[in-house]
């Protein structure tokens, strides 16, 4: 067979190496890195008659953080009242403290009770909001009609 070759690299190399693969990672997965700060972001508040949703992203989309009433220890039809949405929209608040974004687009979705509470609640917190846009989908023609009856 022969000798194997052995290949000796030195330690500034591997450390290279190693923030390369970290970094191509970090933007494939889609991460957003602790140590930068947001300025401006979006919060997606999806409200429907079961739970709330809240969450929140970058300009260009990469979530940063989630939360629901459910995962807060709401549960049953608790999950859908507007105090659980006011307790989502603080957590999430204390979550993004440090690293989240302070300018906020907010974009709703759903008829839950809790809309408002949700929206009320972050801007309480002190987030700077700059537009709240509903996004519920509504159907402009609605299903085909049955066909009409022979007898």
């Amino acid at each position: 067979m022969g000798k194997k070759k052995v290949i000796k690299k030195s330690q500034d190399e591997v450390i290279k190496e190693s923030e390369k693969t970290s970094n191509i990672v970090a933007q494939k997965s889609g991460q957003v890195s602790k140590s930068s700060r947001i300025e401006e972001g979006r919060v997606y508040i999806q409200a429907s008659f079961n739970n709330t949703i809240i969450t929140v992203t970058d300009s260009k989309g990469n979530v940063v953080t989630w939360l629901s009433a459910g995962s807060i220890g709401f549960n049953g039809p608790k999950k859908a009242t507007p105090f659980a949405a006011s307790k989502v929209a603080e957590a999430i608040a204390e979550k993004v403290k440090r690293s989240g974004p302070s300018r906020i687009n907010i974009f709703v979705r759903g008829v839950g009770k809790g809309r408002d509470s949700a929206v009320r609640s972050l801007a309480a917190r002190g987030f700077d909001i700059l537009s709240i846009k509903d996004v519920t989908p509504v159907p402009h023609n609605g299903p085909r009609p049955r066909k009409p009856r022979r007898i």
